[in-house]
């Protein structure tokens, strides 16, 4: 009997994001935001010191604050890509939405998100400290700012200016577009091909949705003194379960995920 002649492997690749080619830079900024919180999480969690230095706190509030910033603006970014393009430009797709535009697009928002945070960090870190304990499980804006001896109005003004630019723009941006993106799919006279259409937006939509509703109400909401636990189970919404539940959301598009799932149903209902 012979022998089959079979090659060795020595490496496995993995196929990460490939079928979401325009989803690579948000997946890389939720990552980073997700892991600037984390380990300190973590290490709070298992070690008896929940102790952070004055420079660990602002590097954790730049980082955090300008991976946030940069996943809000790419948010709005895809609704661009997703409408104004895709929807309305379909056969001149690849060449208005090319590689150059594509990291164009990215550097703009990638500078735009960390110089907010930048300007922001530096406004809170050149206050004077009262108190030394943090109520929330990582370094955030109001509570840190809470610790102040006291807050300029220059500190305000400017978490207000970072909300409107980071949230309320892209969100009304995104809202404006996706009452768009639903009256052209309603004019599209083939019901299949409609069903395609919100398909494709859907897991976008659903994503935009969480994120930007659980931003807006930590944010926007008045800072009250006995709603500090449920600030930071709204902040682990945001931060931690909407980066992890994201690539389920996305993964859903896909026609063979959607197909065993189909069949994992199927035999639960059917058994």
């Amino acid at each position: 009997m012979k022998r089959a002649n079979h090659t060795e492997l020595r490496e496995f690749v993995f196929q990460g994001f490939s079928n979401f080619p325009e989803h690579h830079v948000l997946s890389t900024s939720e990552t980073f935001y997700s892991l600037v919180i984390i380990p300190r999480m973590l290490s709070s969690l298992v070690s008896p010191s929940q102790s952070i230095s004055l420079e660990g706190c602002g590097t954790q509030i730049f980082f955090f604050l300008g991976f946030a910033i940069t996943n809000c603006l790419l948010l709005a970014v895809m609704e661009y890509d997703h409408y104004v393009v895709a929807v309305c430009n379909p056969l001149r797709y690849p060449v208005i939405m090319n590689w150059r535009v594509c990291a164009i697009l990215a550097s703009s928002v990638c500078a735009t998100g960390f110089s907010l945070s930048l300007v922001q960090s530096v406004a809170i870190f050149r206050l004077l400290f009262c108190t030394p304990l943090i109520e929330h499980f990582f370094c955030d804006i109001q509570p840190v700012l809470d610790l102040a001896w006291a807050t300029p109005m220059i500190n305000d003004i400017l978490t207000l200016i970072m909300s409107l630019l980071a949230i309320t723009a892209p969100a009304t941006f995104l809202f404006i577009s996706y009452v768009l993106i639903i009256s052209t799919i309603l004019k599209i006279t083939s019901a299949e091909g409609g069903k395609k259409t919100f398909a494709t937006y859907a897991s976008h939509l659903t994503v935009v949705i969480i994120h930007y509703g659980c931003a807006s109400i930590a944010y926007f909401k008045p800072n009250l003194k006995n709603t500090k636990d449920q600030d930071q189970l709204i902040s682990v919404t945001y931060t931690v379960i909407t980066p992890l539940l994201n690539p389920v959301v996305y993964g859903l598009r896909n026609k063979e995920v959607q197909d065993a799932l189909q069949r994992v149903l199927g035999r639960k209902f059917f058994s």
